[in-house]
């Protein structure tokens, strides 16, 4: 008889992590880690077992945790991924927190007098929906779109719209093409940035190659989005980008020589160069 015990420990002795197979197993048993550990006499059924089979092989094969279990908790908010999408980073956290910030500039910049006019807010690239959707959460107000080029991801974005009650405007684009005639008051993006030969590419093959790199140096997708930026920029509007830990200096220098002010570049909490963004300049 296989019991929660017997099955964390053969999930141990089979070179799976113990803080995934907990996970994984609790999310199994609906149930949590910690009532999990205090009950791990509890006999798994033989549905269950076959089910916790399934999971671990396909775990072991690198298949990534919020795939097998359907979800991925992002800056407090549960969102449904599968293959179609990359599972949201924590990492990527920092950019909503700087759009939100930047949000928070543009009011403070307004006029207090006259008829309130929505911050028109576009997330290009947006998978999942993670970050515009974020980014709706903490600013209701604002008038969100975000965007893909694949219509796959864009079906996983409305879905986990639907379901926080969450009103975006999803349109299938890539980059600014598709966004023409628009202006937008701030622009983030977290788009493929790995470059073709990067080693680390290998332990990603069950995410969707088209959301890890562009090709090349992995360069080719912010080059795309920076050069566009202009126009459907309002002026003061901001563009934020999440980016390579080492691709900060290159970063810069394209918005720089596109025009941007105020060029900063923030740091994730592993203290990684991570984020890089600036404002049109306003004349």
């Amino acid at each position: 008889m296989t019991t929660v015990a017997t099955a964390l420990a053969d999930a141990r002795r089979r070179g799976l992590a113990s803080l995934d197979a907990q996970l994984l197993l609790a999310r199994l048993l609906a149930t949590t880690r910690t009532r999990l550990i205090a009950h791990d006499e509890r006999p798994l059924t033989p549905a269950e077992s076959v089910r916790w089979e399934d999971w671990l092989v396909r775990r072991l094969a690198g298949e990534p945790v919020a795939y097998l279990v359907g979800e991925k908790e992002f800056h407090g908010l549960a969102l449904e991924v599968d293959r179609r999408v990359l599972v949201p980073r924590p990492e990527t956290e920092l950019l909503v927190d700087w759009a939100c910030a930047a949000i928070e500039v543009l009011d403070s910049e307004r006029p207090r007098d006259g008829a309130h006019v929505p911050f028109r807010v576009v997330d290009l690239g947006t998978g999942s929906g993670a970050i515009a959707l974020a980014l709706k959460r903490a600013h209701p107000r604002a008038d969100v779109t975000g965007t893909d080029v694949s219509a796959d991801a864009l079906a996983v974005a409305q879905r986990n719209a639907e379901r926080l009650g969450l009103a975006i405007e999803w349109l299938q684009a890539s980059w600014w093409r598709g966004l023409e005639g628009r202006r937008f008051d701030l622009a983030v993006a977290n788009p493929p940035y790995i470059a073709a030969d990067d080693p680390h590419l290998a332990a990603l093959r069950h995410e969707p190659k088209i959301g890890l790199t562009p090709g090349g140096d992995g360069m080719e997708a912010l080059r795309a989005i920076v050069a566009g930026a202009s126009a459907p920029l309002a002026p003061a509007g901001w563009l934020l980008l999440e980016h390579g830990f080492d691709q900060a200096a290159a970063v810069r220098e394209l918005l720089a020589g596109a025009g941007f002010s105020g060029v900063q570049t923030r740091r994730d909490l592993a203290g990684h160069e991570r984020a890089t963004g600036g404002r049109r300049r306003s004349f």
